[in-house]
C-alpha cells in the first residue's frame, strides 16, 4: 500500500492510492459555542438536494447532540471500538503541538482506518475499516437531542451543583456536520468502482452516480457515515459540497464564488468556508490573511474532527469551552487545550476574525484589520482583556471587498411610536 503524508496526523500513513492534490481545497470552520442547533442549515441542504423519493432518510447536513445523539446512531462510538479492537490501548499522540506546518498537533502513533483495515481485515479487497449501519440506525437524526450528561453511573439525574467554566458537570453541544471532502477520502479508497473522485481546482469530492453500483463499500468505509445509499436508484449519494455556487455559477452570486447552501442559511453565525491554498506535499500553503488559514494555521482555535481516523477531513471546529477535556481530546486531538485558551480570551485579531462570520454569503479569500478605539477594559477569567473597536474587511477572489464591519456591532434604539411594532 502507497505511503502518504498526512500533516494532521505528523506522520506518514498507508493509503491505497498516490497522493494527489487539489490547487485549492474545499475547507470549513465551525464555532461550536454559538451553535444552537435551530437545524437551519439542515433543512436548506434538505429543501435543495435531498427532497425527493428515496432520499427520505438522508441528511447530508446534520446537527446531533453529543456525547449521545448521533446521525447514523453511534457512529463515532463504533469506529472507535473498531480502532480500539484493532489496536488496543494503541490510540496515542506522542511530542507536543507545536507551530509546524507539517505536525501541528504533534504525531499520532495508533492506526487510521486504513492501517488497522490492512492489519486485521479479510478478504484482501477490504480496503478500510468500518461498518454498515443498519437502517434503524439511519432512521433517528435527532435522537437524544439536548440529552445531557449527569453523574457518572445515573439515570435520568443531573449534577445538584451549579456550573461555571472551565467545565460544566452536567454538559451537552451541538456537533454540526456534512462531507468534510477530506484529503484522503475513505469513500474514495473503498469504491471498487472508482466512481469516487476529487476535483482538482476544489478538492470536493464527488460521486459518479452512471458509475456506480450501489456496492455500498463507500457508505461502510466512511468513517463520518456522510455517505449513504439510496435504494430506488440503487446507488450511492452524498454532499457536493454546493459545487455550483462554489464556482460562481448560482444566479446570486453574479459571478462570484459563494459558500454552500448550508452556510448562507445560518443563523447562529456559526460557519465559514473557504479555499485554501495547498502545497505540493498536502499541507496548507502558507496564506497569512486568509481566515480560514489564520484560524487554523496562526491562532490555532480550529481543529479537525477525529484526525486519528487518518482521512485529513478538511472540516475544522472551534471547541465548546465547558465540555470536559478528556472528551474534546478524543475528539479533536492534542492541540485542544491551547484552543480553549485561545478561544475563551481571544486576542485582537482573533476578536476581529471571529466577526467575519456569515457577514456574506460569499467565499472569503483574504481579510485585513484596521485598528479602531479602545471601547473596554477590564478582567476575565482573571485575566486583563482590551477591547477594541477594530474594523474587519474581508476581499473576494478578485480583489474586491466584499464588505466591512466592526468588532462593537451597532445598537439601533427604535422610535417609540415603533416600539411594539415589527
Amino acid at each position: 500500500m502507497p505511503s502518504v503524508k498526512n500533516w494532521q496526523l505528523g506522520r506518514d500513513m498507508s493509503y491505497p492510492y498516490e497522493a494527489r492534490f487539489p490547487s485549492r481545497q474545499f475547507a470549513f470552520v465551525f464555532n461550536i459555542n454559538r451553535c444552537i442547533a435551530c437545524q437551519s442549515c439542515t433543512m436548506a441542504c434538505k429543501s435543495t438536494w435531498t427532497f425527493s423519493k428515496g432520499q427520505e432518510h438522508m441528511w447530508w447536513a446534520n446537527v446531533e447532540t453529543k456525547p449521545y445523539g448521533g446521525y447514523p446512531r453511534f457512529w463515532d462510538v463504533k469506529i472507535l471500538e473498531q480502532l480500539e479492537e484493532a489496536n488496543p490501548d494503541g490510540q496515542t499522540w506522542s511530542g507536543a503541538p507545536s507551530d509546524a506546518r507539517d505536525r501541528p498537533y504533534g504525531q499520532y502513533d495508533g492506526q487510521t482506518i486504513f492501517e488497522a483495515a490492512h492489519r486485521t481485515l479479510s478478504p484482501d479487497s477490504a480496503r478500510v475499516l468500518g461498518y454498515l449501519p443498519t437502517d434503524e440506525e439511519w432512521n433517528s437524526p435527532n435522537i437524544y437531542e439536548d440529552n445531557p450528561v449527569g453523574p457518572k453511573g445515573v439515570r435520568n439525574r443531573l449534577s445538584e451543583t451549579g456550573e461555571r467554566l472551565p467545565v460544566h458537570n452536567t454538559w451537552f453541544f451541538y456537533l454540526a456536520r456534512i462531507c468534510n471532502h477530506c484529503s484522503y477520502p475513505a469513500c474514495l479508497a473503498a469504491c471498487p468502482r472508482k466512481a469516487i473522485y476529487k476535483r482538482p481546482e476544489d478538492g470536493i469530492v464527488l460521486l459518479d452516480q452512471e458509475q456506480c453500483r450501489g456496492y455500498r463499500k463507500c457508505v461502510e468505509a466512511c468513517p463520518y457515515k456522510k455517505t449513504m445509499y439510496r435504494g430506488n436508484t440503487r446507488t450511492s449519494e452524498k454532499c457536493i459540497a454546493c459545487y455550483p455556487r462554489v464556482e460562481g455559477k448560482d444566479p446570486e452570486s453574479g459571478g462570484d464564488p459563494m459558500e454552500t447552501r448550508c452556510m448562507a442559511a445560518c443563523i447562529g453565525q456559526v460557519r465559514m468556508q473557504g479555499l485554501v491554498k495547498i502545497d505540493e506535499d498536502g499541507a496548507w500553503a502558507e496564506d497569512r490573511w486568509n481566515p480560514l488559514y489564520y484560524m487554523v494555521h496562526v491562532a490555532k482555535v480550529a481543529l479537525p474532527l477525529y484526525p486519528q481516523f487518518g482521512t485529513q477531513p478538511n472540516g475544522y471546529y472551534i471547541p465548546p469551552r465547558w465540555v470536559p477535556r478528556p472528551y474534546l481530546r478524543q475528539m479533536f486531538g492534542p492541540g485542544v487545550d491551547l484552543a480553549l485558551e485561545r478561544s475563551a480570551a481571544p486576542d485582537r485579531e482573533l476578536l476581529a476574525v471571529l466577526q467575519l462570520f456569515r457577514r456574506s454569503n460569499r467565499i472569503i479569500f483574504r481579510y485585513e484589520v484596521k485598528e479602531g478605539p479602545k471601547v473596554y477594559e477590564g478582567t476575565l477569567h482573571g485575566r486583563p482583556v482590551v477591547l477594541y473597536d477594530d474594523t474587519v474587511i474581508a476581499y473576494g477572489k478578485d480583489g474586491k471587498e466584499l464588505f466591512r464591519t466592526t468588532v462593537e456591532e451597532p445598537i439601533h434604539i427604535r422610535p417609540a411610536i415603533h416600539a411594539n411594532s415589527i
